[in-house]
């Protein structure tokens, strides 16, 4: 296989300063980078997003249907079928975690049988964000427990959707959550949801 991500090394950073920090999820970094061995040229500016990853859960049901949030995003403007997902925002908490523990908080459910899909990084031109992906199989409801939501996720509806009509409508061309679309692909393409899964 061809490799797809080289080992940490940092170009030199000869500044750095900080341009947002709102307390919430983010901030937004500004480094003044040289390239390795190139000191004599000037330094050039990136934007780092700071992001602390997040775990992304295909919880598919006995009738082949995954569990999405239909939810409004402000920054596009409208609201999007999704996954449930959460940050990775917990000291010493590995993603499988955070997966379990957002199904049940956004979803009510608990499963007994987890996949890693894959782990990428979401937009790393910009942004530090890796998103983990599950696959949930043995669904059981179990509530939220004392989990309230608020802001966006108090309007959050469910909705139980076939995993092949969510593939269809990724190939079909979008715009979709991208979230989504990955896991979605990944599952299908691998068989392990979707009109290619083996049947008992």
């Amino acid at each position: 296989m061809p490799e797809l991500v080289g080992p940490v090394d940092t170009w030199p950073v000869v500044g750095s300063e900080q341009q947002y920090d709102g307390g919430w999820v983010v901030r937004l970094r500004e480094d003044q980078l040289q390239r390795p061995g190139h000191s004599e040229e000037e330094p050039f500016s990136r934007l780092v997003l700071e992001h602390p990853g997040a775990a992304v859960i295909l919880a598919v049901d006995d009738e082949d249907r995954a569990l999405c949030l239909w939810q409004y995003r402000h920054p596009v403007e409208r609201s999007l079928l999704q996954l449930p997902a959460g940050l990775c925002d917990v000291a010493g908490e590995e993603p499988i975690g955070v997966a379990r523990r957002e199904l049940v908080e956004e979803g009510g459910f608990e499963a007994t049988d987890w996949t890693h899909l894959a782990s990428a990084y979401s937009s790393p031109g910009i942004s530090q964000e890796i998103g983990h992906y599950f696959l949930a199989r043995g669904l059981t409801e179990v509530g939220r427990g004392d989990f309230e939501p608020e802001h966006e996720e108090a309007e959050m509806e469910l909705r139980w959707v076939p995993v092949q009509e969510l593939a269809d409508a990724v190939l079909a061309g979008g715009p979709v959550d991208g979230h989504l679309a990955i896991a979605v692909l990944l599952a299908t393409g691998r068989g392990l949801a979707g009109s290619a899964r083996p049947r008992d």
